[in-house]
């Protein structure tokens, strides 16, 4: 008995110290494979950043392969009496560990995602893409990475004795373990101050949870709760550095020099532009430039921003952050364009003060109760507009639509619906005005004007019980009218599909000599551009959503996505690849390399 005891143990301890040497050597695999994360990854700017990269990625691998030693394999020492199996299933375990990690590398070099039953779902799901073919291609190593394994196994088993004198294991865990618990230190001290070249690695590294402790660090006097407050609100939580555009613009500069007006009626559907609720509107459009199937980018006031910067709301937050202004403004600025800015509730909403036009003057109005605010807005434009010499770009905002958001369902249906309409007609009769006024001003030759909303409303035609706007990205809350009058351009109707990221694009290409590529300062295209698009992109600070003809995908950051229908009913079903891929580049693809 003692004799079985006896090798039992020295079976186990052998074991043990093989199965110690065989992790290490994984680890360093690991960490090999981990590169590619790096490679693909923003690099930090800072010397504490990069400290904090190197130790996050010795520790966080070295972390990885030791639990799942600890917690699988190690048990299995006990209880497994041959060595021969007890090792073929460590080798077989680590080599599939391997492949899972370099597919998950893929996958984050491909779109940004880190492996999950989603995402797997997703990679494996159609046959015919060739991502998938990339991703099976890695099974196509597989049994190199057996084989290696399988002799770094027979090595290490009979050099065990001789690295275990070396008696270098001790500085080997002492390194790791000084690297997991420095990462963990500068991070719990990143996150409470707001370090963004270290909390912006918090996803780089598959199943990545660093440690953080505001509470902790507070109730011992090492945070104070009111400046930490101060820098929330500062800072914006989840907001990264954009690099916006990517590249230097570069121009072909116009020799004539057109005035912009903008006109953003808030609320306003698509489907009123019709010869009944808006006659003026309708055929003024008809005259000029008209685009019928026309798309905010936006369910929200947020519309307003894809319009001006051409990218999508959920670069919004650090858009303010930076206090960077639309590269449309500071195009304008550069070449001598005066602004004039008015609003029928004074600019209520702070998107417009702190990120659209900010460090801009606003025309502060005095409204008086004689007649609607709308009218006395663009009575105002006319007075600025009538002394201004130089080239200008102005921005009405007309809010008689507004004040539906006080009915919402609180009243019947039919009411709501004919309240919208009188209210939108009305909207119309001011627009008649400001359509004379252009007309007095002598306008209509030099200056470009769009007629266009933030984003639509619905009366629950989904049926999912969404009133109003801000609830959903069906067409009704989304689609919205543009029409453009633009000096020089026959009047035409276009039925392809536009969207709020398109106006920057085009006033910048056509009216403004912008000679770079779209894609360097935009989501968007030209509006002239008829040949069919993928997709039209909307959303808002948390989510994006890819709309086709037939489908409307809404996802986030993180690949999580629901799929609806033509009446945005929802779908259970998986959606194309392609098409999640290029929303999942268009969220990251701002984002300062």
């Amino acid at each position: 008995m003692l004799d079985s005891g006896s090798k039992y143990g020295s079976r186990v301890s052998h074991l043990v110290s093989w199965g110690h040497w065989f992790s290490f050597f994984n680890i360093i695999a690991a960490m090999l494979v981990g590169v590619k994360y790096i490679v693909h990854s923003p690099l930090p700017d800072t010397w504490l950043g990069l400290f904090y990269l190197i130790s996050s990625w010795c520790s966080h691998f070295a972390f990885l392969v030791l639990a799942f030693y600890l917690l699988i394999l190690f048990p299995l020492t006990f209880l497994i009496p041959s060595r021969k199996v007890f090792r073929l299933i460590t080798i077989c375990f680590f080599t599939l560990s391997l492949v899972f990690l370099l597919i998950d590398a893929q996958a984050y070099q491909t779109i940004n995602l880190h492996l999950s039953p989603v995402v797997w779902k997703l990679l494996f799901n159609d046959k015919n893409n060739t991502i998938n073919s990339n991703l099976q291609n890695v099974f196509i190593i597989l049994p190199f990475i057996f084989l290696s394994e399988l002799i770094l196994s027979e090595w290490i088993w009979y050099k065990k004795h001789k690295l275990f004198n070396k008696r270098i294991g001790f500085l080997i865990a002492t390194f790791f373990f000084i690297s997991f618990i420095s990462s963990h230190l500068i991070y719990v001290w990143s996150d409470a101050y707001f370090y963004s070249p270290v909390t912006n690695q918090k996803t780089n590294f598959p199943l990545s949870y660093p440690m953080t402790a505001k509470s902790f660090m507070e109730r011992h006097g090492l945070l104070n709760r009111e400046k930490h407050l101060k820098r929330l609100a500062k800072n914006e939580i989840g907001s990264e550095l954009i690099k916006y555009p990517l590249e230097k613009i570069t121009f072909c500069p116009h020799s004539e020099k057109l005035n912009i007006l903008v006109v953003n009626v808030s609320n306003l559907r698509s489907d009123r532009l019709n010869d009944s609720t808006m006659p003026a509107t309708t055929i003024y459009s008809k005259n000029n430039l008209n685009f019928t199937n026309h798309y905010s980018s936006s369910n929200d006031i947020y519309g307003m921003f894809g319009l001006f910067y051409g990218l999508p709301s959920v670069y919004a937050s650090s858009i303010k952050s930076q206090g960077t202004l639309p590269l449309l403004i500071s195009t304008l600025q550069d070449q001598g364009y005066q602004f004039g800015l008015f609003s029928s509730d004074n600019f209520n909403n702070e998107l417009y003060v702190q990120t659209i036009f900010r460090g801009l003057h606003f025309s502060s109005i005095t409204f008086s109760n004689n007649e609607s605010s709308d009218s006395q807005t663009i009575n105002v434009w006319a007075k600025w507009a009538k002394d201004i010499k130089q080239p200008w770009l102005s921005f009405i905002e007309l809010t008689t639509l507004n004040d539906l958001n006080n009915y919402k369902a609180k009243i019947a249906d039919d009411l709501l619906r004919t309240s919208y309409n009188h209210s939108v007609n009305q909207v119309d009769s001011e627009l008649k005005k400001l359509y004379e006024q252009l007309e007095t001003l002598g306008f209509k030759k030099d200056t470009v004007v769009i007629i266009t909303s933030n984003h639509g409303i619905e009366f629950n035609e989904t049926k999912r019980n969404n009133w109003d706007s801000n609830s959903n990205y069906s067409r009704y809350q989304l689609q919205v009218p543009m029409i453009i009058h633009w000096p020089g351009k026959l009047a035409a109707k276009y039925n392809h599909r536009s969207s709020h990221l398109d106006i920057s694009v085009t006033l910048l290409q056509d009216l403004l000599g912008v000679s770079s590529n779209p894609t360097d300062f935009s989501s968007g295209r030209s509006l002239f551009r008829k040949n069919k698009r993928k997709l039209i992109l909307a959303g808002n600070s948390q989510e994006l959503a890819l709309i086709t003809p037939r489908k409307t995908t809404v996802m986030d950051k993180f690949g999580n996505y629901k799929l609806y229908g033509p009446n945005y009913q929802r779908l259970e079903e998986n959606p194309n690849l392609p098409i999640l891929m290029q929303g999942l580049t268009e969220l990251k693809r701002f984002y300062a390399m």
